[in-house]
């Protein structure tokens, strides 16, 4: 049985210039890469979503290098340039109502 891990192995969360803590590429990710889920719609929860570690530490930017991808309740997250390693992973923020 494969060990869970929380992050793509190609990511790490380290201090970001941004705010807090941010996602950031150990190795190079190419152009639509689909990074994974970040945000499981359920009202039960704060704000009606569920973070994944992804969710919960991908910061905000007016020029992301990230977008969102909405799939049912399941939102990912799509790089849209190729990220070079060390960068920070960015979205600008929108949210979806998960009614």
């Amino acid at each position: 049985m494969a060990m869970y891990r929380p992050l793509p192995p190609y990511l790490t969360i380290k201090q970001s210039p941004v705010e807090g803590l941010g996602l950031f590429a150990v190795d190079s990710i190419k152009k639509s890469t689909n990074i994974g889920i970040s945000h499981v719609a359920d009202i039960h929860f704060q704000n009606g979503y569920i973070r994944t570690p992804l969710g919960g530490f991908i910061n905000h930017s007016n020029t992301p290098n990230c977008k969102t991808s909405k799939e049912g309740r399941l939102i990912s997250i799509i790089t849209l340039t190729d990220i070079k390693e060390g960068q920070e992973l960015t979205l600008k923020y929108t949210f979806y109502d998960p009614s």
